[in-house]
């Protein structure tokens, strides 16, 4: 049996896996979009604000339990409170939930990446190569299977061995290949079929410059709701990853200053994810061009773009979808690691077990999703208006409500019944400061739980 629990090595190995997980696909498909639609810099400020107050609040629970726990989610809220466990069995649910169709995404970058390197670009540009790939009955599958696979892999060997290993390698790859996109995009100039010349500057400015033109107090409101929902993507929150990786945390690390860092390299990350992309969007198709969001945006109509590039554009193709893999890589370790790890600790398998046994799961789960948009196709309206396939559900059920549910127990628990000084002496214990205390105690008890509850209403199409 190899369930003993090991640990990162250094809070250096545990930054980089969490900042991993956190930059994931929603970072690079779905900040730019939310940034261009609720008015750029507008949505920046209040999602930074949000960062430090709403997310810092529950990253730091989440990590907290888990190091104090030493459990991985399933089981730690039962340590914390027995009458609470069933938060742990929700939280479970979520990642479990999440890998299968992470996995086809993951396979559908992955073909992407393949069709830039073997000279395929004009054709991964054209109308109607998306749809008729995804629609294809085999082909999807195969580089589903790939990416899940390469997932698997790195978990099965470990935390330290698997899991950090990759994350020093990865991570700093990641963060050099964006910021280097990003800094090409700004080069950017166009001038289209009418003569208009657009810049990569302009389209920074839209980004950057707060804009409250023709914004009621309820579009202020729906942008505070869009930065909330991405924070659930960007810190990988509410969906057991935190309380599982801060269980490999040592106890003699400094948790604040941990986290300080994780909070920075994902907003970091996550702005220029969008100076990687909408700059170069607005140059080549304008600002109806940054409408689309999710599949749309990353293989619709960032390879037009690419295309309009030439010679060039195949090149920065490559490198932006290599990105993208490394992104959507150690997300998903994250989202295996926190099912395997509460494998392991409620049903005392070995890492190798629980690993395969999940594995199987989310391959099964998978394939079903690739069929839902051929053979298993069908539609279903949705409560928050969107029309819905398989894939659609399984990310509505999870993320608009699983996740909220998860966040808004967390407050009620650490805020009103074992109260946040269990927090609070779990981060402070090594002597660490705990510069944003008070902060702290009044967003876990208030103000917290009332913006989620507000979202998650939302999201049930009740307000």
């Amino acid at each position: 049996m190899d369930n003993k629990r090991t640990s990162f090595s250094n809070s250096v190995g545990f930054v980089l896996a969490a900042a991993g997980s956190a930059v994931g696909l929603g970072n690079i498909w779905r900040f730019p979009y939310l940034a261009a639609k609720d008015g750029g810099g507008l949505f920046l400020v209040i999602y930074v604000i949000l960062a430090l107050t709403f997310g810092f609040t529950l990253l730091t629970s989440e990590i907290a339990i888990g190091r104090k726990t030493k459990q991985s989610p399933l089981t730690a809220y039962r340590v914390v409170h027995p009458k609470f466990r069933w938060i742990g069995t929700l939280a479970c649910i979520v990642p479990m939930l999440i890998i299968p169709y992470y996995g086809v995404i993951g396979g559908w970058v992955v073909k992407y990446f393949v069709a830039f390197c073997t000279g395929g670009a004009a054709q991964a540009a054209e109308d109607g190569y998306f749809g008729a790939f995804i629609t294809a009955p085999v082909e999807p599958i195969v580089y589903m299977l790939i990416f899940l696979l390469a997932t698997a892999f790195i978990v099965y060997l470990g935390v330290d061995k698997g899991i950090e290993k990759v994350s020093r390698i990865l991570m700093p790859i990641l963060v050099v290949l964006v910021i280097g996109i990003a800094v090409f995009s700004l080069t950017i100039s166009h001038t289209d079929d009418a003569g208009v010349t657009r810049t990569g500057l302009e389209g920074l400015k839209i980004y950057l410059v707060p804009s409250l033109e023709g914004k009621s107090l309820k579009d202020v409101i729906i942008v505070i709701m869009d930065a909330m929902g991405q924070l659930f993507y960007s810190l990988s929150i509410a969906m057991g990853i935190m309380v599982a990786y801060g269980s490999y945390v040592k106890d003699d690390d400094n948790l604040m200053k941990s986290i300080n860092q994780i909070e920075i390299f994902d907003t970091a990350v996550a702005f220029f994810a969008g100076v990687m992309i909408i700059p170069a969007v607005f140059a080549f198709m304008g600002a109806e061009g940054m409408s689309s969001s999710g599949p749309g945006l990353m293989f619709v109509s960032l390879p037009k773009v690419f295309a309009e590039m030439g010679a060039a554009g195949t090149v920065i193709g490559i490198v932006f979808f290599v990105a993208v893999i490394f992104a959507a890589l150690t997300s998903c370790i994250s989202i295996l690691e926190a099912i395997v790890s509460s494998f392991m600790d409620r049903f005392h398998m070995s890492r190798r077990r629980a690993t395969v046994i999940e594995s199987i799961i989310a391959i099964a789960v998978g394939v079903l999703v690739c069929l839902g948009y051929n053979a298993l196709y069908f539609e279903v309206p949705l409560p928050n208006g969107a029309t819905a396939q398989i894939l659609d559900i399984m990310d509505y059920l999870s993320n608009n409500i699983m996740m909220p549910v998860v966040a808004i127990s967390t407050c009620i628990l650490i805020g009103w019944v074992v109260k946040s000084s269990y927090v609070i002496d779990e981060v402070t214990k090594t002597g660490a400061n705990f510069g944003r205390k008070g902060l702290y105690k009044v967003m876990i008890r208030f103000i917290a739980p009332v913006l989620l509850v507000i979202l998650l209403l939302q999201a049930l199409g009740i307000i």
